[in-house]
């Protein structure tokens, strides 16, 4: 199963999640989300390693047409010290010559654009996971922070059931607050 895979499960059980009733909350099973959270992250080191292992095989294979071409290059060399003259023979030997370095650096040229382009398919669609992570983080941290917000409404309310009062001069949810006390 790949990371995407794992990330629309770990959405999936977020959005089918039991709603905790008059709240925009949900309850998951903590140990459940942390278990698919840790099989993502294990899972992006092979996705990294693997894009590593393809960057080094595009190094080997140009390192190996450098060599093809230096071997022809010196063949050619050879074959030209070996003519009695500039005849025809070693002016075709020097353009075969040319023309086969020619051909290496573009296929080189060719592995090295495949190679890149590859790599960055795979961080892109790395940073669609990343980000899709961080959304689902956010939006759990924001159901948090709602539910926590109603949860201390609802004790506001039910102290002032019990014979408070509300003194609105003070601090409550960023700019006013309640105070409770008894009546006098």
């Amino acid at each position: 199963m790949d990371v995407q895979e794992k990330l629309d499960e770990l959405i999936g059980l977020i959005e089918n999640a039991r709603s905790v009733p008059m709240s925009a909350s949900c309850i998951v099973n903590r140990a459940e989300v942390l278990a698919m959270l840790q099989d993502i992250r294990d899972t992006l080191p092979e996705e990294i390693n693997h894009a590593r292992m393809l960057l080094s095989d595009r190094e080997a294979v140009i390192e190996e047409g450098r060599r093809e071409a230096e071997r022809i290059i010196n063949g050619a060399r050879e074959a030209q010290g070996s003519l009695l003259s500039g005849t025809e023979v070693m002016r075709e030997a020097q353009l075969e010559a040319q023309r086969i370095v020619e051909q290496a650096r573009q296929e080189a040229f060719a592995i090295r654009q495949e190679a890149d382009d590859y790599v960055d398919q795979k961080l892109a669609n790395f940073e669609v996971v990343l980000n899709k992570t961080l959304a689902t983080v956010q939006k759990g941290r924001e159901r948090l922070s709602g539910r926590q917000e109603m949860d201390a409404l609802g004790e506001h309310v039910q102290a002032m059931d019990q014979g408070g009062y509300y003194d609105d001069s003070t601090q409550f949810d960023g700019s006013q607050s309640l105070y409770f006390g008894q009546h006098q």
